[in-house]
């Protein structure tokens, strides 16, 4: 930006207004980008439970998480712990999702059937739910909606819960309804500039004109309130996501996973 004549945080809070249109930027830069190509095979996994009624199992549901993570980070420490555990992201969402079908496989089995898909490769690009789109299992017609749990933090019970993309899908209205009876509301994502509703499995079932939900934990917390949840959120972002840190700790509160669970 100095290079162009521009000052970079004018510019930014430019960019901030509604009236912003774009700025020749007159510079030049020389750059190289070298990449580095690794193939791998995986696998998405999938069950499947058949509804109760005779009519309507023939409309689908489906839960989405991925199982994936990166693998290992690199190290100049022999000593150092470099597995990526992705102990939240996404473990929690794969248990929660097999949660929920261990109790609807225990009854009252629900009248529509439902497809529990733990996809692979979301960190890749989310590869396992594009395949799923592509190549799917049932017709997409028959798929009357989907949730998708995507990293539940275990920062303790909230009063909301955030969805991501709000307003995509009127599946929020029946969330609406149930958080309502519980006492709970809903809560828009906060910060839609970071492109979180394109980031996630849901968004290849979306895009086929599936019905799709993306909730996730809200911040407004029963203790501390919104303060508190948003600087639990941040801890996490900065020093545990996509790291060896993302591990599971006995000092995780899950009581907040269990209520947004039992919601879904």
């Amino acid at each position: 930006f100095a290079a162009a004549g521009l000052d970079f945080d004018k510019e930014k809070q430019r960019a901030a207004r509604p009236d912003f249109r774009p700025v020749p930027l007159k510079a030049v830069a020389d750059f190289e980008v070298t990449n580095v190509l690794r193939r791998v095979e995986s696998r998405n996994v999938v069950g499947e439970l058949k509804g109760a009624d005779p009519v309507r199992r023939e409309d689908w549901i489906v839960y989405t998480a991925h199982w994936d993570h990166l693998g290992k980070s690199a190290s100049d420490d022999p000593t150092a712990d470099v597995i990526n555990n992705g102990a939240v992201d996404n473990a929690t969402g794969v248990s929660a999702i097999l949660d929920i079908a261990e109790k609807m496989a225990a009854g009252p089995k629900p009248k529509r059937s439902v497809t529990f898909l733990a996809v692979t490769l979301e960190e890749s690009g989310l590869l396992g739910s594009a395949y799923f789109g592509e190549n799917p299992l049932i017709p997409l017609k028959d798929i009357v909606g989907g949730i998708n749990i995507d990293a539940l933090q275990p920062s303790g019970p909230s009063k909301d819960v955030i969805v991501i993309g709000f307003g995509a899908s009127q599946m929020e209205d029946m969330l609406k309804a149930v958080l309502t009876e519980k006492g709970r509301v809903i809560s828009p994502d906060a910060h839609p500039e970071n492109g979180y509703f394109y980031r996630s499995d849901h968004i290849s079932l979306s895009k086929k004109g599936v019905p799709m939900l993306y909730a996730d934990r809200g911040e407004d917390l029963v203790t501390g309130g919104r303060e508190a949840g948003e600087a639990f959120g941040k801890d996490y972002t900065d020093n545990r996501y996509h790291s060896p840190a993302d591990e599971f700790s006995d000092s995780w509160n899950m009581d907040g996973i269990t209520e947004d669970v039992n919601v879904d």
